[in-house]
């Protein structure tokens, strides 16, 4: 979760993995790569792995996916805020869990 909070402020860059942008995956993946854990590169790779949490049992750390074809993730931090590389043009930036569809949750 550190290295998450640690991308705060960098660019949206489509097919970003940092260190200096980011996209959505590219985050989460960065994030869990720095705890030693290896997630898929895409959104979607990444929503087929792990284990399924539902939203009331969210943990700091969870990726939550957004919208039907879980074309967006995001990283919850606790407290109903995500981390997210939200769209081009945008950076990296906390967000309100609800802001979006959810469409699931992994714990990788």
């Amino acid at each position: 979760m550190q290295d998450a909070l640690a991308q705060l402020g960098k660019p949206y860059v489509y097919g970003g993995t940092g260190p200096h942008g980011f996209d959505c995956a590219g985050l989460t993946q960065s994030a869990w790569r720095a705890a030693g854990v290896r997630l898929p590169r895409t959104s979607q790779g990444q929503a087929a792995s792990g284990q399924a949490v539902d939203t009331g049992q969210l943990r700091p750390g969870d990726l939550v996916f957004y919208y039907p074809g879980r074309s967006h993730v995001a990283l919850y931090v606790g407290s109903g805020v995500i981390i997210h590389a939200p769209h081009t043009g945008a950076f990296v930036r906390l967000g309100a869990l609800h802001s979006m569809p959810i469409s699931t949750v992994r714990r990788p």
